[in-house]
């Protein structure tokens, strides 16, 4: 096959520390080239570099010259990157929601009417129209990208890389926030891609995408390069592996979530919004984990919003340890020891850009005295938290944004933690982490109930709901379908109920 691009021996550091080291990868035309490792393993940094938002400080990286040889190349822009053929689909789509498609995908680069001096319209729509077809998707142009699906912003993402002739496509975790049916329409985009000759740098931590569609594999750790593999040729545990070094343990269930002494810290009672949820009751025992699955549009976050006083609740009731309570705010949430770790941690549970000191003592702050509030206090409490979620980082003083994402997971539970809550609701905690961080999350989970707190996860991975949760309840539009002790469930079951057709 033939050999597209490669990087060899790229070195990169930040403040003398080294996030590269002798880091390398090859593309071949036409393939899906997937790239694994745990959070911090150097995947981004090595793709920034080879899209031009960042520069190596050694090493080569030759491109195809389009005549059958490799040509050594240098990036000092993005731009300089989009030319050569480069392009990269970011998680967090970078549109602009109250301009039209055609205004998204020639955002900077307008086509100028020569006689006119001004924007061709015309051919700005046309070409959008073209390109959207390449993907496969019959999108008006002219339609306004806030009234877009998240697949079909996606999708407009791609097609602005067609549009401008790239040859390599990164997608940056694709499928983060799409459905099944989503992610199957977007293989069929990929594979559709591949076929045309076009190469896609594929980075997800989904073990079960990186089988379904990509041809190799690319392993790092620690900003070093691991070993690349055929997919074909390789397997779940193999994986894990090289990308953490050791096996990893299946998390352990608390030793006697259902005992005799087991106990309601709150019961929901006929809650009711007038947008979704009807006649929702349950109730979260001391010290479980509650696992809540369901669908897009099955009502969950909406619960959690509820119970956190973000939402209005129309109608019904909720009690704590059998006394009736009235949350409104998220203010009277966390007066009554609830905790809410967000499904979005980027701009719900964190401040990017203040260091992890501050974001940690966010929820402390009305308990502190201003008057010794310093940054000895601060540093006193976030090493705390640092040390005991064992978050990788320099230190209380760097910043949230410069953290992996299992890391900034670890910063917004420690938020929570300070506060001590008796009930914490993490909504998706484990989104965009890689298996490893995943297996810490779980093991902090169990310690904490097993220290009496009491948690709900949301997650939309049925292996996690199955794995972590003493109990689940699954919910489809709106209301609750199934609540059952996880002893003897699977997922077939449980996606029948999340279906509304039960079993």
């Amino acid at each position: 096959m033939k050999k597209l691009l490669t990087m060899e021996n790229i070195s990169k550091s930040f403040s003398g520390v080294k996030v590269l080291n002798n880091a390398r990868l090859d593309i071949n035309e036409g393939e899906v080239h997937a790239l694994m490792g745990a959070n911090g393993a150097g995947k981004s940094t090595l793709m920034k570099i080879l899209t031009g938002v960042y520069q190596k400080d050694q090493g080569i990286i030759r491109l195809d010259n389009g005549k059958g040889a490799l040509e050594g190349i240098e990036f000092q822009f993005p731009l300089q990157a989009l030319e050569k053929g480069i392009s990269m689909v970011y998680q967090e789509f970078n549109l602009v929601a109250n301009l039209s498609i055609a205004e998204n995908i020639f955002l900077g680069r307008e086509p100028i009417n020569k006689l006119t001096k001004m924007i061709d319209w015309n051919k700005m729509f046309n070409d959008s129209k073209s390109a959207l077809q390449q993907v496969g998707i019959k999108l008006d142009p002219k339609m306004k990208v806030e009234e877009l699906s998240t697949a079909q912003k996606q999708t407009v993402e791609i097609a602005k890389c067609l549009s401008l002739n790239s040859r390599i496509i990164i997608m940056d975790e694709p499928t983060a926030s799409l459905t099944d049916r989503e992610i199957s329409i977007l293989f069929d985009i990929i594979n559709d891609l591949k076929n045309k000759g076009y190469s896609i740098v594929y980075i997800s931590h989904r073990m079960e995408e990186i089988f379904s569609i990509t041809d190799r594999i690319t392993v790092m750790k620690d900003g070093r390069f691991v070993e690349t593999l055929e997919t074909r040729n390789t397997d779940n545990s193999e994986l894990v592996r090289l990308m953490v070094g050791k096996e990893i343990i299946a998390p352990r269930k608390s030793k006697s979530v259902y005992g005799m002494n087991n106990k309601p810290v709150l019961s929901a009672r006929n809650i009711h919004t007038k947008k979704l949820l009807k006649n929702i009751n349950f109730e979260l025992n001391k010290g479980e984990i509650l696992g809540f699955f369901g669908l897009v549009g099955a009502g969950r976050t909406e619960l959690a919003r509820v119970i956190f006083g973000i939402d209005k609740l129309d109608k019904g009731e909720i009690h704590l340890e059998g006394k009736k309570v009235y949350i409104r705010t998220p203010f009277e949430a966390t007066e009554h020891h609830i905790g809410l770790v967000p499904e979005d941690r980027k701009d719900l549970g964190l401040i990017l850009d203040l260091p992890i000191k501050n974001n940690i003592i966010l929820t402390k702050l009305r308990h502190l005295n201003p008057f010794i509030l310093n940054n000895q206090t601060q540093n006193q409490l976030s090493n705390k938290y640092i040390e005991q979620l064992s978050i990788a980082t320099t230190g209380p003083e760097q910043k949230a944004a410069e953290l992996s994402g299992g890391n900034q997971q670890k910063v917004v539970i420690a938020k929570w933690l300070s506060v001590s809550p008796k009930i914490l609701i993490l909504d998706e905690p484990t989104r965009g982490i890689d298996i490893g961080a995943k297996t810490e999350i779980y093991q902090l989970m169990r310690d904490l109930v097993d220290d009496g707190m009491s948690i709900i996860m949301i997650s939309s991975e049925l292996p996690e709901i199955l794995d972590v949760s003493d109990r689940v309840i699954v919910m489809h539009e709106g209301k609750i379908t199934m609540d059952q002790i996880n002893e003897h469930l699977d997922q077939e079951t449980i996606l029948h109920y999340a279906m509304g057709v039960g079993k």
